[in-house]
């Protein structure tokens, strides 16, 4: 082998060699300090590609989480409004079936009119309120229902039907000026306060069924959602524990490379024994 002050083979060899390891070393560290894999599209093109797909997934299932339960807390007040609309028609059924008595007194029947007409008034209140981030499927207002985001394309939805409980409507035929102010008016008030209080119940039922429909699809999404970012992680999350047991023996390379080409840089000093004097 020439032995040559201007080119020394060994060095340059050490010295790539060291570089390689240097390299590793930094991919190491980078994967520690992020704990990822594959980091940029740079560390691995396709496995990269494949999971900014996933993430994008991930957060338009996010949109559709959030739009779900919109709706179910949209749906969960006008159920407890609708119960409480149920609970006071019973309440107007017994009245108004008492002031179907003849013989009760004209005060008497004022009393049950006045209370009549205070329920109404009640049922009014419920009704104007029972609205949830400015939504109310118990009037006219989102007639006929409302849709909400069901998959992350945007294609599907879920609808939570509107159940109009107004006054004089399908569901509520009782009138809002109602009264007991006589027996035949006690009567009317009886027939319609029954068919009223029967369709609200059927009304309470199928928005239950809505709102169940919705719960159980944002359980499904909430689920989907944690396999994407299992997924996500499968592909890019680095394995630390390999990481750290590669960067303690990649240390030593370095150590040991760092040493090499030290030894390789001293052997051109060989030369210098070859022209001293004797």
């Amino acid at each position: 082998m020439t032995i040559s002050v201007h080119t020394n083979s060994a060095a340059l060899t050490a010295l790539q060699q060291l570089n390689q390891t240097n390299s590793e070393l930094d991919k190491v560290q980078s994967r520690i300090n992020t704990g990822l894999k594959v980091a940029g599209a740079k560390d691995n093109a396709a496995v990269f590609a494949v999971a900014q797909n996933l993430r994008a997934d991930v957060g338009a299932y996010g949109a559709v989480k959030t739009s779900l339960d919109r709706a179910a807390s949209i749906g969960n007040v006008a159920l407890s409004a609708g119960k409480a609309i149920s609970d006071l028609l019973i309440e107007m059924r017994a009245k108004a079936t008492a002031a179907t008595e003849t013989s009760i007194d004209t005060f008497t029947r004022k009393a049950f009119d006045s209370d009549f007409k205070s329920i109404i008034s009640q049922i009014s209140t419920i009704l104007a309120n029972a609205s949830f981030d400015g939504a109310n499927i118990l009037d006219s207002s989102n007639s006929p229902g409302i849709e909400f985001l069901a998959d992350a394309d945007g294609t599907r939805t879920l609808t939570l039907k509107t159940q109009n409980m107004s006054f004089g409507g399908s569901i509520i035929t009782l009138s809002a000026t109602a009264s007991l102010g006589t027996v035949t008016l006690a009567k009317a008030a009886v027939s319609a306060v029954k068919t009223s209080l029967d369709n609200v119940n059927q009304a309470l039922a199928n928005l239950g069924s809505d709102v169940k429909k919705i719960e159980a699809h944002s359980t499904f999404v909430t689920k989907l959602t944690d396999s994407l970012n299992v997924g996500v992680g499968n592909l890019v999350d680095a394995d630390l524990a390999a990481e750290s047991a590669k960067l303690q023996a990649l240390q030593v390379q370095q150590q040991l490379g760092a040493q090499a080409l030290g030894i390789a840089n001293s052997r051109p000093q060989i030369i210098l024994s070859l022209f001293r004097g004797g």
